[in-house]
């Protein structure tokens, strides 16, 4: 299994600052079309096949491969993407929360495993190691939070 996790703020110092109510409306954009808050040519297909009040499902094309995510929302905290087909299977979360000093942070876990592949095998160990770069997930959670900055600045959240 692969787990990885990053945690970044929302409101770094020198950045537009962002509301929860902001951040949490990026990362259900995020949800629905991940092509404009994905590092520019990481997705390049994002159609909602399924919507409801409780989740979505969308098929995407994320780094060459082909998937089918069941995305839940918890509403201002959660995002949770449940890998239903593609080369990996388990679940990935975007959280909001706040910290011990009342700022608020942006986090990513997930608990994943490759499809046909040995469990801890050198395919899991490279995945593991490319999820916990800045290539990774960190990585998607800074360029969310960069095109809702984006998004504010063009009044259209």
């Amino acid at each position: 299994m692969i787990y990885s996790t990053a945690t970044v703020p929302v409101n770094p110092e020198g950045e537009t600052p962002l509301s929860l109510s902001q951040a949490w409306q990026g990362l259900v954009l995020k949800a629905r079309d991940a092509r404009q808050f994905l590092p520019p040519g990481l997705c390049t297909r994002c159609d909602v096949v399924e919507d409801s009040a409780t989740h979505i499902v969308r098929e995407a094309t994320i780094a060459g491969a082909d998937l089918r995510e069941i995305i839940t929302f918890e509403p201002e905290k959660k995002v949770t993407f449940f890998q239903a087909t593609g080369p990996r299977e388990g679940a990935i979360v975007n959280e909001l929360f706040e910290d011990a000093t009342g700022a608020l942070q942006l986090r990513f876990y997930g608990y994943l495993g490759l499809r046909g592949k040995e469990p801890g095998g050198p395919e899991e160990q490279a995945e593991q190691a490319m999820l916990d770069s800045d290539k990774g997930y960190k990585g998607a959670l800074l360029s969310t939070l960069k095109r809702t900055r984006e998004l504010v600045a063009e009044g259209k959240l």
